[in-house]
C-alpha cells in the first residue's frame, strides 16, 4: 500500500510540461508554468527546463504528442532528470503510459499540490483533510503505482484465484475514505455549533481569503497582534486560524484566516477542505487579499471569486485588499481597492475604518437616563455594548453608550 501524509523534503531536478490550447494561450501557459515552478520550489524541486506544445486538446494517451514526449525523454536521459511535472491533471491512462515511456517519476499539478499539503499539515484536522484528498486522488490511479502488487492472493486450500492485492488495496482505501469523511462530518457539526454560539452572542466574523502566499497570515498578525507563523511560502496555512479583532471602540469581531487558493485547484480538493473553507460562507464580511506586487493579482482575485462562488458567498459583503504594497512594482491606486502593507502598517487604519463602516449597522451610539429602579438594564449596556460616559443625576444615571441594534428597543423609553 502507498503511504500518505509523510513527505520528505529533498531537492531534485525536474522538467515542467505545459500545453498551449485554444483555451490556454501562450501567455497564460507561461503564467501557469511560472506558478508551477514556484510550487516545485516549495516542494524542494529545482525546475531546470520547460517544455510546451501547441495542440487543440490533450492527447488522451500521452497528454503531449509522441514526438514531444520523445524530445522530453531525450532531455531527461541526457541530463539525468528524475522527475517530470505536468501542469494539468493526468488521467490514470496518461500517467501509466508516460511513466512507461519516460521511466522516471511523473507528477501533475494536483499530486504536487497534495505533496506540499502533506508537508504543511500540522493539526489533526488538516492531516485528516490532506489524507482524504490524497486517497481520492490516488484511488483511480491505483493500478499505475500498484501494478507490481497485482499478483493473485489466496493459497493452498482456497477455491478459485482469491482476491487480488489490487482489489484488497482498493477496498481498504474506500473504507478509509468513508472513515475520514465521517470524521470531517463530525468536525463540521462541531464548527456549526460554534458558529451558532457566535451568532447568538452577536459576534461578527470577518474572513480572510485569497491566493496562497498573498500575506493573509501576516495581515492577521498585524491587525490583531497575534503571533501566527507567517512565511513567504505557498500553502502555509491549511487550517482555519481565528483571533479576536478590535475593529473600533464600539466593535469587536473575530478574524479568521483560511487555506489559500491557487489556479486549477481541483474540485475534490475544494470539497475536501470544505469544513475549513466554509467559514467564509458564514462570515459577516469577507476580505479578499491579493499580492500588490504580483502582475497576476487580478487573475488571482478571479480564482478567489470562483472558489467563493462555489461556496455560495455572493451575498456577503466583500472588501478587496492589495497587500504587500510596500514592494517594488506594486499596483497603482484604485479607489475601490484598499492598499495595505502588513509589514509596515501602511493602510491598516483605513482597513479597520472600512470594516467598522461595513459592520456599523450592527451598533448605534445612544444617550439615555436610566431611573434608579431600572439600573439592571445597565448590565446589558456593559455586557452587550460599551459605556463611554456615566453620570449620576437626580432622576437617574446618564449613560452615553454603544448598543447593538437588536437591543435598542430595551432603551427607547429612556433616550434623551
Amino acid at each position: 500500500m502507498k503511504e500518505f501524509i509523510i513527505s520528505e523534503a529533498q531537492t531534485e531536478k525536474a522538467v515542467l510540461v505545459g500545453l498551449v490550447t485554444p483555451e490556454q494561450n501562450e501567455q497564460k501557459v507561461k503564467e501557469y508554468l511560472d506558478e508551477l515552478a514556484f510550487l516545485a520550489d516549495t516542494a524542494g524541486v529545482d525546475a531546470v527546463k520547460r517544455f510546451t506544445q501547441k495542440m487543440d486538446y490533450p492527447n488522451s494517451v500521452t497528454f503531449v504528442g509522441t514526438g514531444k514526449l520523445q524530445e522530453i525523454k531525450e532531455y531527461v536521459v541526457e541530463n539525468e532528470i528524475g522527475l517530470v511535472i505536468f501542469d494539468d491533471e493526468l488521467s490514470p491512462k496518461q500517467l501509466r503510459n508516460i511513466e512507461k515511456e519516460l521511466q522516471v517519476k511523473i507528477l501533475d499539478r494536483t499530486s504536487l499540490i497534495l505533496d506540499i499539503f502533506a508537508s504543511r499539515a500540522q493539526t489533526a484536522h488538516a492531516k485528516t483533510q490532506v489524507e482524504l484528498a490524497q486517497y481520492k486522488y490516488y484511488l483511480p490511479r491505483l493500478t499505475t503505482w500498484n501494478e507490481e502488487m497485482g499478483r493473485l492472493g489466496g493459497g493452498i486450500g482456497t477455491r478459485g484465484p482469491g482476491e487480488t492485492q489490487l482489489e484488497t488495496d482498493k477496498r481498504h482505501i474506500r473504507a478509509r475514505i468513508s472513515k475520514l469523511q465521517s470524521e470531517l462530518k463530525e468536525v463540521r457539526k462541531i464548527r456549526a455549533v460554534q458558529r451558532e454560539r457566535r451568532m447568538k452572542n452577536d459576534v461578527p466574523v470577518i474572513c480572510l481569503v485569497g491566493y496562497t502566499n498573498a500575506g493573509k497570515s501576516t495581515l492577521l498578525n498585524a491587525i490583531t497582534g497575534a503571533d501566527i507563523p507567517a512565511n513567504n511560502r505557498l500553502f502555509d496555512t491549511l487550517d482555519t486560524t481565528t483571533r479576536q479583532l478590535t475593529v473600533s471602540d464600539t466593535c469587536q469581531a473575530l478574524l479568521s484566516d483560511t487555506v489559500g487558493f491557487i489556479a486549477k485547484l481541483p474540485h475534490h480538493l475544494v470539497e475536501t477542505f470544505k469544513s475549513t473553507l466554509e467559514e467564509a460562507a458564514f462570515a459577516d464580511v469577507i476580505i479578499k487579499v491579493a499580492d500588490a506586487g504580483d502582475a497576476q493579482a487580478a487573475e488571482q482575485l478571479a480564482v478567489t471569486d470562483e472558489v467563493l462562488s462555489s461556496l455560495d458567498c455572493e451575498g456577503i459583503p466583500q472588501l478587496v485588499v492589495y497587500n504587500k504594497c510596500d514592494v517594488a512594482n506594486a499596483v497603482a491606486f484604485d479607489p475601490d481597492i484598499l492598499l495595505t502593507s502588513a509589514k509596515t502598517g501602511y493602510g491598516l487604519p483605513g482597513l479597520l475604518a472600512k470594516l467598522d463602516d461595513v459592520l456599523g449597522h450592527r451598533v448605534r451610539t445612544i444617550e439615555l437616563v436610566l431611573p434608579y429602579d431600572k439600573l439592571a438594564l445597565a448590565d446589558i449596556l456593559r455586557s452587550r455594548g460599551s459605556v463611554a460616559a456615566e453620570e449620576y443625576r437626580e432622576d437617574g444615571v446618564f449613560y452615553r453608550a454603544t448598543v447593538k441594534i437588536d437591543d435598542l428597543h430595551r432603551f427607547e423609553p429612556f433616550l434623551v
